[in-house]
């Protein structure tokens, strides 16, 4: 159904906000056969080309960083004090190994004041950011040998197949980066209507910056962004607070907190999936933002732009969890769409 080896690889590599090297490198060795031409970007966005037969571009993107952590200070005794790059809840930082990424990559894990010697009070807190450091067991010398001020921290979890779903740190957004990766390989050697830019961003974490700059030197006529969105289908939750339900196919969005989808985009991807008997849902997201704002805003007169999510529990966790069967109908919708895009009227 979907490639498990690949998945984890790409969730598991490295990639902060403005250091994505590492998955960068890995990405461009998986797509560089699979289209006419590839290029990397001032900012490090993947701007890959699939020639097609019309006059128009359409762009579809997937960031691929990761909400991480950047060194701030290294105190006398070699604990480390950090500054967030994106969205954290403080809590989900308890008892988590991350890697330091210096000279040479180090295991660390996050520290914060033992429950015992905290007093009642405090016990009655949520611990805040600001109270935890990376305590990497080495001496302070050594630290600061290998670390410096500006030196990146990833988390540290590999992927795991859990009955229909995966689990993962950076289902955010490395599942999408997997969904692009597989609908260039099935698009290869066919026939496309239009111009495919397939747009790996960077950034994305901390104000989609990546989008924003790659569309407008683009500037598509089309955008679909690929992103994961809330599953809230857990205990206590109300129908109207679940936004999306994992298996119950690829999200199509319809709003976010930046963006309102074009409409024609909207019905465009439900009648692709309903002709191609793909499962889906409708997806309003009242809060967050994705890439469909950039594409949308950045190009020259804006792009008809919309998304497909793929639904997810426990987003900003290390234990993010999709379900199979919906990666796999958004690789479906997403194929359908490029192959499809001509056939629509856009008109108002």
């Amino acid at each position: 159904m979907i490639d498990i080896p690949l998945l984890s690889k790409i969730c598991e590599l490295p990639g902060a906000p403005g250091y994505e090297d590492k998955i960068r490198n890995y990405i461009i060795e998986q797509i560089k056969d699979l289209v006419d031409e590839w290029s990397v970007d001032s900012m490090g966005n993947i701007l890959a080309v699939k020639k097609g037969r019309g006059d128009k571009k359409l762009m579809v993107a997937a960031h691929m960083d990761e909400i991480a952590f950047i060194t701030k200070y290294i105190d006398d005794e070699g604990f480390i004090r950090f500054h967030t790059l994106g969205g954290f809840d403080p809590k989900t930082l308890t008892a988590q190994r991350v890697i330091v990424h210096g000279k040479e990559d180090i295991i660390g894990v996050m520290g914060c004041k033992p429950v015992h010697v905290m007093s009642a009070e405090e016990k009655k807190k949520i611990v805040q950011i600001s109270e935890y450091f990376v305590d990497t067991g080495l001496p302070a010398d050594k630290v600061k040998e290998i670390i410096e001020i500006g030196s990146p921290i990833t988390r540290e979890r590999s992927l795991i197949e859990m009955g229909d779903c995966v689990n993962s740190k950076s289902i955010d957004n490395r599942v999408s980066v997997y969904i692009l990766v597989e609908a260039l390989k099935e698009l290869h050697g066919k026939d496309i209507p239009y111009d495919l830019i397939a747009a790996f961003t960077v950034q994305e974490e901390v104000g989609l910056r990546g989008a924003i700059t790659s569309s407008s030197g683009v500037n598509p006529d089309f955008g679909i962004a690929l992103d994961t969105t809330i599953a809230y289908d857990l205990p206590g939750a109300k129908p109207e607070e679940k936004i999306t339900c994992l298996g119950k196919g690829a999200a199509i969005k319809i709003l976010d907190g930046s963006t309102i989808c074009d409409h024609r985009m909207v019905k465009f991807l439900k009648q692709t999936a309903d002709a191609n008997e793909i499962q889906w849902q409708p997806e309003v997201l009242p809060a967050g933002g994705t890439d469909t704002a950039g594409l949308q805003r950045s190009s020259q007169g804006g792009a008809i732009a919309g998304a497909i999510s793929i639904p997810t529990r426990n987003l900003h966790q290390v234990i993010e969890m999709a379900h199979k069967q919906d990666i796999r109908n958004c690789i479906d919708l997403l194929v359908a769409a490029i192959e499809g895009i001509d056939e629509f009227n856009w008109a108002f």
